[in-house]
């Protein structure tokens, strides 16, 4: 790896950039978890979902 004299900008910058992107990814998995969690009480308190669909009969 020869970066020259920029070398330690650029592997700043790659690390920043791992480091945002490993965050964003761990926000996104604890968020889906949440939102799961917050669904599965909500439908076992009887609240259902608009999209699940009515009988109309």
């Amino acid at each position: 790896m020869m970066f020259g004299e920029h070398a330690p900008f650029i592997l700043a910058c790659y690390g920043v950039s791992v480091v945002v992107l490993g965050a964003l990814a761990l926000w996104i998995f604890a968020d889906g978890r949440s939102v799961r969690r917050r669904l599965a009480e909500l439908e076992s308190r009887g609240v259902r979902r608009r999209s699940a669909g009515q009988d109309i009969s």
